[in-house]
């Protein structure tokens, strides 16, 4: 305890000397003192610290053994690092969960080294805590900030209260390839949605005061373009173009730093021929330079010492020193930093003072985090026992779950089931199980804890159910890990005949299909995005004794399934919703919440349209005039048109729209005015969107971009106005070289319910 009572006599006396009486602060406040506070606290720290020091605080570790118990010593790579972490040459660790085990780690860096400064722990909350909420793209098709925002706030308690401070979420890479499994984590495809589900996700996880218990820091990646890899393979090669990457790429992560997220995290692939993690101009020129962020970059896994096989390090010292001089901060289990920094420096190949900048970065946080006023703040076992899984989560869990629910198809009315008097037959190993929803990273998440859609659908009492697997998705015996590939069921049949007499004596089938949890995720890329395995067959074989079927899709990923679309009266897109998966589901499906969710990526009709998006450019031969010639822009096997577009979303009632009108205001601003429709006949929710085209321009600009959106919720036979604005922000664009422009010309307006909006007007930027 004497170095922790040291160094806070230091801080005291520093604070004293810039706000007269002030020796503790509140985070993030827009209070210039207390910025100067910290400042001058992490200086007071910083002048103590020995080169080594400085660097220990760029390392970051995996957790290596159990805290609680005997110090590691047969295992010469864990003893290492022990020893490093007892050194004070350990800033932060990851993977290490629960109050007991962080209090333990903790108790070594405050109490045993030099200085005591306190370790930040991180840990993979991208969904959802213990209790594990709807995956993040299907968070996003809600198109509800308020909601993302809640659950990454209840995310951000429940970690917290198991020692967490730092998630490495949110993912805000937008991507256009469903065959790329990190889908799942993102917002989809669109750099303006992706960038206001940022920003929610983001004040979620850090709240008004990232120093309360309840809040953790928010990091931001991966910096930039892992979105892109070539071919839809993870940790693949993205190569684009400058305009894209300012106009699509860049988005998100700006305005995710301009919400004041605190962390970022750079990405694993080449980009214009340099890896991320190696890249100046990303690092520091763009992030740190161009738009002050004054928070840590936090390497991926691993990825400094992986520029050795990308070919662009000779070996880990010079990884070291091409991350460092780049601006990347902290090193994630590469050990590159705290072997070969020091040296990097004396001998003059990284100045000291980007050492002393990378340090007072982590430093920064970790003051805002409160963890110098309070290192275990994070580490109360009885708080902990009363915040993990508490029944509030998981109300909010099946709130938003509900709400992103995509009915992508209703034909004849066949949904919302009734409640009484009907024989309905449920079929899928998906629908009995209580795992696969859960979906991918979910690692403090406990399998077998989501409610299935078996037993979501068995509390409706007053229809006969009849539950047959028909089909595996995953093979028995599988090994579902991060590490083991699983094995798909792609032979066995036997249970198909149970199915078909279940689905005979049915008045309605409902078929749970599609992905297993751990289909998507990283390292999870697919070359074929249809119905994995058997399931198409199974489908098909049941189609022909009924064909009244509901298809429920559980997926991470956009899928290919055009059959099921040309066939089945009724799909619904389901995705992986979490713990209170069959409860949301059962209540759309019975209709006592009527869906409203709208798509955040586009679905293909074919793999071969990938990748397809709504925000295209045209080309200089958009469309074939002459049906008889060949020379435009086409398959000459499938259509241009995705099957379902970005945007889309049914209800189980209908929305008119009409009177769209747009009114110049002052500044540059416009007005967009419309009058929203309930034709149906029961209450629903509508996602009204508006989407610009830019006529001319002096770069070529999408067919068109969504600049707004807003949900409405109205009565039967009800109508409201609803108003959207389009500012200069909207209107302009980035050029090639990070400029943004805006040019005066005519724009064309279109508003709707999803990206194919029909009602359209102009308006003209003078």
């Amino acid at each position: 305890m004497k170095k922790l009572i040291f160094i806070c006599f230091i801080l005291c006396l520093s604070c004293k000397v810039s706000t007269g009486n002030k020796d503790t602060f509140q985070k993030n406040s827009n209070n210039s003192s207390n910025n100067l506070n910290i400042e001058h606290r992490v200086d007071s720290i910083l002048k103590l610290m020995t080169l080594e020091e400085k660097i220990g605080q760029m390392n970051q570790y995996n957790g290596f053994w159990d805290a609680t118990g005997p110090v590691p010593k047969s295992n010469e790579k864990a003893a290492l690092k022990y020893e490093h972490l007892k050194k004070g040459l350990v800033g932060s660790m990851l993977n290490v969960k629960g109050a007991k085990q962080v209090r333990a780690l903790q108790k070594i860096a405050v109490e045993e080294t030099r200085l005591g400064i306190p370790l930040i722990f991180g840990f993979d909350v991208i969904h959802g805590y213990k209790t594990i909420g709807p995956i993040p793209l299907a968070e996003s098709a809600s198109w509800d900030l308020e909601a993302i925002k809640k659950a990454a706030q209840n995310a951000a308690e429940e970690a917290a209260a198991s020692g967490i401070n730092w998630t490495f979420a949110p993912m805000v890479d937008i991507s256009r390839d469903a065959r790329w499994g990190r889908v799942m984590e993102g917002a989809g495809e669109d750099p303006y949605l992706g960038a206001k589900i940022g920003v929610a996700r983001v004040q979620g996880f850090q709240g008004e005061d990232l120093a309360s218990p309840k809040s953790i820091a928010a990091c931001a990646k991966h910096f930039a373009a892992y979105g892109f890899a070539e071919s839809g393979r993870d940790y693949n090669t993205a190569d684009i173009g400058t305009s894209t990457l300012y106009n699509v790429v860049f988005p998100p992560f700006k305005a995710v730093n301009e919400a004041g997220v605190r962390t970022f995290m750079n990405s694993f692939n080449i980009l214009n021929d340099l890896p991320a993690t190696g890249n100046e101009f990303l690092q520091r020129e763009v992030l740190k330079n161009e738009w002050g962020f004054d928070g840590f970059i936090v390497s991926d896994w691993g990825s400094i010492a992986e520029m050795i096989p990308h070919g662009y390090a000779e070996d880990i010292k010079h990884a070291a020193e091409l991350a460092a001089n780049a601006g990347s901060d902290m090193d994630m289990e590469s050990s590159a930093y705290v072997l070969e920094l020091a040296n990097l420096v004396k001998e003059g190949k990284v100045d000291e003072k980007l050492i002393d900048d990378a340090a007072k970065r982590i430093l920064r946080v970790k003051f805002e985090l409160g963890l110098f006023d309070n290192p275990y703040l994070y580490c109360n076992e009885e708080h902990e026992k009363d915040v993990v899984g508490k029944r509030a989560f998981h109300d909010d869990a099946l709130d938003i779950a509900k709400k992103l629910i995509v009915l992508l198809k209703n034909e004849n009315n066949i949904l919302p089931l009734k409640k009484e008097n009907q024989k309905i037959a449920l079929i899928g190993a998906l629908a009995n199980d209580k795992t696969s929803p859960l979906g991918s990273w979910r690692i403090a998440g406990d399998d077998g804890t989501a409610v299935s859609v078996l037993e979501g659908l068995q509390q409706y009492k007053g229809n006969t159910l009849t539950y047959a697997k028909g089909a595996d998705v995953v093979s028995p015996g599988s090994n579902i890990t991060f590490v083991n590939e699983l094995k798909i069921n792609e032979t066995d049949t036997t249970g198909f005949s149970e199915a078909i007499n279940v689905a005979k004596a049915a008045d309605v089938v409902v078929m749970v299909l599609g992905e297993h949890g751990y289909q998507t995720g990283e390292g999870r890329s697919r070359t074929k995005i249809d119905l994995p395995g058997v399931q198409q067959e199974l489908l098909e074989a049941v189609y022909k004794v009924n064909k009244n079927i509901v298809l429920v899709l559980t997926n991470g990923r956009p899928l290919a399934i055009t059959w099921a679309d040309d066939n089945i009266p009724a799909i619904v897109e389901a995705w992986h919703l979490g713990v209170q998966s069959g409860n949301a589901i059962a209540q759309v499906l019975y209709g006592d919440y009527n869906p409203s969710g709208k798509l955040p990526m586009t679905f293909p009709r074919n793999v071969g349209q990938i990748p397809i998006y709504y925000n295209y450019k045209n080309t200089g031969r958009p469309h074939g005039k002459n049906s008889d010639v060949v020379f435009w822009s086409h398959y000459s096997d499938e259509s241009n048109k995705p099957l379902y577009p970005f945007g889309h979303g049914l209800s189980y009632t209908t929305f008119s729209y009409k009177n769209l009108k747009v009114e110049a205001l002052p500044n540059s601003k416009f007005k967009i005015m419309v009058d929203v429709t309930n034709s149906g006949t029961v209450i629903g929710k509508e996602v009204v969107q508006l989407y610009i085209q830019d006529k001319f321009a002096s770069l070529a600009r999408p067919v068109r971009e969504l600049k707004g959106f807003v949900m409405v919720e109205l009565e039967p036979k009800k109508t409201k106005t609803i108003e959207l604005m389009l500012t200069e922000k909207e209107l302009g664009f980035y050029s090639q070289h990070g400029v943004f422009i805006v040019e005066p010309g005519e724009f064309n307006v279109y508003v709707g319910g999803n990206s194919n909006a029909t009602l359209s007007t102009t308006l003209i930027l003078e």
